[in-house]
């Protein structure tokens, strides 16, 4: 089936609202499934022309309170607030490891110090504390030093 420019322009358009999730190429599959006789490059110029885009997928959002209704992470108010930290491993081109420490002020988003050397005990995690300290559970972080 031959068509204009502004029927074709139309079905395509109307594609797209009916599928959001469909790029380009699965809106001219769909189009030559129903027995359009259409040339991609043509679809992909009116789908330019018309600015049309696959929205992106929004982040899966996780709970931030348990069932008895306490929360698990602590929103930062002020500078020194809450750190994050966590370790970051790299090899070396001669293939010898290399550890770096990260640690980043949460409120200001500004990183703190990079620690970085072949290896790094826990006396060496912690000089000055803030008020919280947010990690992941490694092995790094669960010594008796760090707890206390």
């Amino acid at each position: 089936m031959r068509l204009n420019k502004e029927v074709l322009r139309d079905k395509i358009v109307k594609l797209v609202e009916d599928y959001r999730r469909y790029g380009y190429r699965q809106i001219i599959a769909m189009l030559k499934n129903d027995g359009w006789r259409i040339n991609h490059k043509r679809v992909e110029r009116i789908w330019r022309e018309e600015g049309l885009k696959v929205p992106k997928r929004q982040p899966k959002r996780r709970r931030l309170w348990l069932n008895d209704g306490s929360t698990i992470r602590l929103k930062p108010m002020y500078k020194n607030h809450v750190w994050s930290y966590d370790f970051v491993h790299e090899r070396t081109s001669d293939g010898r490891a290399m550890r770096m420490l990260n640690k980043i002020d949460e409120y200001t988003r500004e990183c703190l110090t990079i620690h970085v050397d072949r290896q790094i005990d826990s006396a060496e995690v912690l000089y000055k504390l803030p008020d919280y300290i947010r990690s992941d559970n490694g092995s790094e972080f669960t010594a008796e030093s760090i707890r206390k």
